[in-house]
């Protein structure tokens, strides 16, 4: 898919996630011009070598974050979440008429961002994952109240650049994240316990590492490419009386439909909680 060239983005905050979304738009090659802050001149000299990409360190130049959303059409709030009220105020007046203001802080709402920031400034807010790193995000994207088709549509096209987009309402957001958000977690997760699997039966470290990761990586790039439902793929693999079958029967016995339920349950609860001020 080719994305038309995105207007001057600022990244405040380009930690682990607004920093993953840095790399995704750069490989993108969609965003010319990116300005991005970091506490630290560690951190921002980490990011200055990229291309299009001006790198500031509010260590040296106090108030870059300032500069930064003055000079940018759509700017990404990506500092955590009991940081973003100060932040905005900080920001607001030297936000231009009509800047879009993305939220990536979990459990901040848009009425939070809106109260500060006033109605001038469309906000939508945003719930990506780590591999945007990567270009294989899931991300979603709820309008604000001011937010229009067109401001939700360059918003898309930005995360376009990083992976899938999914647009939802606000509602929906902590939700999502239970799935998507914290979702490579559980992969991994799995993939942890399937090494160590395989080290107890007698292989390396370094082999049992090799066959559960290329395995997950081999099933996933599978599953992208044929198209078929994971039920389907998983019958071609469980033989009839087989030992996958024997297999997966232990792993249904252990009800894995009720412990991902609950997991994700347990997240969305503390989703809410953050959300609160808990």
């Amino acid at each position: 898919m080719t994305i038309d060239a995105l207007p001057p983005i600022a990244i405040i905050g380009a930690g682990s996630m607004g920093g993953a979304i840095l790399q995704g738009l750069v490989a993108s090659g969609a965003a010319p011009r990116v300005i991005v802050t970091n506490r630290t001149a560690q951190k921002a000299e980490a990011l200055s070598g990229l291309a299009g990409v001006e790198s500031i360190a509010l260590e040296h130049d106090p108030d870059g974050n300032a500069r930064a959303a003055a000079a940018a059409d759509v700017v990404l709030i990506g500092v955590k979440p009991a940081m973003v009220p100060d932040l905005l105020a900080d920001i607001a007046p030297a936000l231009r008429p009509g800047t879009i203001v993305v939220s990536l802080a979990a459990g901040v709402t848009i009425a939070t961002f809106e109260r500060i920031l006033g109605s001038a400034c469309p906000v939508v807010r945003s719930m990506p994952n780590t591999p945007a790193i990567v270009g294989r995000a899931v991300t979603g994207i709820a309008a604000g109240s001011t937010a229009t088709a067109t401001h939700v549509e360059t918003v898309r096209r930005l995360f376009e650049t990083c992976g899938a987009v999914i647009e939802l309402p606000e509602a929906q957001i902590d939700a999502l994240s239970t799935i998507s958000g914290s979702g490579p977690a559980y992969v991994y997760l799995l993939i942890e316990e399937l090494t160590r699997a395989a080290i107890g039966k007698g292989f390396t470290e370094a082999d049992a590492r090799l066959m559960a990761e290329q395995t997950f990586i081999g099933a996933s790039a599978l599953l992208a490419a044929s198209g078929e439902d994971p039920a389907e793929l998983r019958r071609r693999v469980t033989s009839p009386k087989g030992t996958t079958e024997r297999a997966i029967a232990v792993l249904q016995e252990a009800r894995l439909d009720d412990l991902f339920a609950r997991a994700t349950d347990a997240a969305l609860a503390r989703a809410r909680e953050l959300a609160a001020g808990a």
